[in-house]
């Protein structure tokens, strides 16, 4: 075993499983240690983080659920996230105000009446900044520092610099709660849950979208599912999500395939460490014939749930 290997061991912690609290469960894929870059730990905790996964990925026995144990410690997840800057990340952000835009619509046909919206882990506050133009009093909190602040200048709108735990919101204060590719990343998925079931009013609506490990293309793509990524602590399916909402106070209403358009360009770079040869390609393609920023609709197995608040 490397110094690295061995140094990015000592960072790791043991985890329950999430959802259930058993201890029990079986390896699907082995941690592959000896290419873990432990004085990176920023760089992979960013909002565009892609490394490739490289630690232990595990199903629960009891419930089904799969995470990755042992991972990388909570507090330095958190600490990455805080820190560096992303502008990768942003670069996409016209693409993702067309995404939303869309998505908002799929929500504002199920709460006609616009109040109060909370995006959790917003990033560049792309999604509250469409909801701010659409009429919706928007608000959200990002652990980023840089990126809090490139939301707040690019949309005019407030965000928080930190997690949803330390904004000291009151019970029952919001319409709808957003958590837009947060879930997956988050430490305590039912934690944050139950603190989202706690600021919603009765009744009102919680939006999630996900990487879904049970879909037809992650099933097919299997260790070389794009999703499977170190920045992703939990994979949930259908089954097990639907599972953690009602634990947390939710009843799901609807689920259905989530579309994103991402421009052409930076969809040929995310490739890079699948297909390094296809991302060069048409890297140079894509910028030869002077269309790396056409935005291109894609889906690669994420799926987007609706529950309401009991």
């Amino acid at each position: 075993m490397s110094n690295a290997a061995d140094k990015y061991k000592s960072l790791l912690e043991d985890v329950a499983c999430n959802l259930c609290g058993a201890d029990n469960y079986d390896v699907i894929y082995l941690p592959s240690y000896e290419i873990s870059q432990p004085d990176k730990i920023v760089q992979t905790f960013r909002s565009s983080g892609d490394e490739i996964l490289i630690d232990q990925l595990v199903r629960c026995r009891k419930c089904g659920l799969q995470y990755l144990n042992p991972r990388i410690r909570q507090d330095l997840i958190l600490e990455g996230y805080s820190e560096g800057t992303d502008e990768t990340f942003i670069s996409q952000a016209a693409a993702r105000e067309r995404t939303f835009e869309k998505h908002l619509s799929i929500i504002e046909r199920l709460v006609p009446n616009k109040g109060r919206i909370l995006d959790v882990g917003t990033a560049g506050g792309s999604f509250l900044g469409v909801a701010k133009s659409r009429g919706w009093d928007a608000t959200g909190c990002e652990p980023n520092r840089w990126l809090a602040e490139w939301g707040r200048q690019r949309y005019g709108i407030h965000i928080h610099t930190g997690t949803i735990f330390d904004m000291n919101l009151g019970d029952a204060s919001f319409d709808v709660v957003t958590l837009w590719d947060v879930l997956e990343h988050t430490p305590n998925p039912k934690s944050v849950l139950l603190e989202c079931h706690r600021v919603l009013k009765p009744d009102g609506l919680l939006i999630v979208n996900y990487p879904d490990i049970g879909s037809s293309i992650a099933r097919l793509m299997g260790r070389k599912w794009v999703f499977l990524l170190s920045v992703h602590l939990y994979y949930f399916t259908v089954d097990t999500i639907e599972k953690m909402l009602k634990l947390t106070g939710f009843q799901m209403i609807n689920k259905q395939k989530y579309w994103q358009s991402l421009e052409l360009g930076y969809i040929f770079l995310r490739m890079k460490p699948y297909i390094a040869w296809l991302s060069g390609m048409g890297s140079f393609l894509s910028q030869a014939l002077h269309i790396q920023h056409v935005p291109i609709p894609y889906w690669m197995g994420q799926m987007m749930v609706i529950a309401r608040r009991k």
